[in-house]
């Protein structure tokens, strides 16, 4: 399968303000943000030409971006606008959207307090993240040998370049093994999250997950666990060990990416996508498709 370069492609990006051919919107060698990971993202999903949840993901982007001791120079109503602009420029009907904001290039070393803070918003179409087959079946996973640090070691509630390092490297060593995925302890030995995804589990009829104290709260997280409740699931947030996953009858992932994915199995337990992982799966995706009813509201 040959690989189309995300720097070689048509399209417009929005960049500081203004819409940019894609190819044209580059940054330099030594920008503060690609040696020193100053730098903050989002992943958002277009669901029939609208992205789902845009107003939460845009402050998100702004509240990571302070946690990381610098200001956006746009505000959460013109980054939404831009969002939707770029969107309609490539004619994205069900697709992905990447807004990136980072330190510029006015100093190159560790303090960084007159760099020019920069902002461009990408788009552009994208299957699921797993195949259908292996949504079917649950994904396979294994254990990251990899941990989700300390809230006093790294800014762990925002959403920064920086903390996903060891997630490639989980999930690369989990794909060489022959597994989709990895799942990640945190630095105390407790279950955390996918290297992308938060995690929910099954038990005794009630949904667990992980309380995200030191992991990103996802947004599609806190939507899928409204959902379950409004099934009438009770669910429990609470910090849970590795072995919790010996108790549950279903597991899945949740995550802008991973929208809603079940989970087959975590190294030698297995488990059987079932009736609460489908129902949820068919209330996510009848809700991220059901038509906006006002702008702001709808996002």
């Amino acid at each position: 399968m040959s690989i189309i370069p995300f720097d070689d492609r048509d399209g417009q990006i929005w960049f500081d303000g203004a819409m940019v051919a894609w190819r044209d919107a580059k940054l330099h060698v030594l920008t503060h943000g690609l040696h020193y990971a100053s730098c903050v993202f989002e992943g958002e999903r277009v669901y029939n030409g609208h992205v789902f949840r845009l107003r939460d993901h845009s402050e998100r982007l702004r509240r990571s971006a302070e946690i990381l001791g610098f200001d956006l120079p746009f505000t959460v109503e013109e980054l939404d606008a831009a969002t939707r602009q770029v969107v309609a420029a490539n004619g994205i009907v069900d697709g992905y959207v990447r807004p990136v904001a980072w330190r510029g290039t006015e100093m190159i070393g560790v303090s960084a307090q007159q760099t020019r803070i920069h902002v461009a918003i990408a788009t552009w179409q994208w299957p699921t993240y797993f195949s259908a087959e292996a949504r079917k079946a649950g994904i396979r996973m294994t254990w990251s040998r990899w941990r989700r640090p300390a809230p006093d070691t790294a800014p762990t509630q925002s959403k920064a370049a920086g903390l996903y390092m060891i997630c490639t490297l989980g999930k690369h060593e989990a794909e060489a093994q022959g597994f989709h995925d990895a799942m990640m302890m945190d630095w105390r030995g407790q279950l955390a999250e996918a290297t992308g995804a938060n995690v929910f589990l099954l038990i005794d009829d009630k949904l667990h997950t992980p309380t995200p104290d030191c992991f990103l709260d996802g947004i599609t997280r806190r939507t899928v666990i409204d959902l379950a409740r409004a099934r009438g699931v009770e669910v429990v947030e609470r910090a849970m060990m590795p072995d919790d996953l010996a108790k549950a009858r279903e597991v899945f992932l949740t995550g802008t990416a991973a929208e809603l994915t079940p989970v087959g199995s975590v190294d030698d337990l297995r488990f059987t996508p079932g009736q609460l992982t489908e129902l949820l799966s068919a209330d996510f995706n009848e809700l991220v498709r059901r038509p906006p009813a006002g702008d702001i509201a709808a996002e």
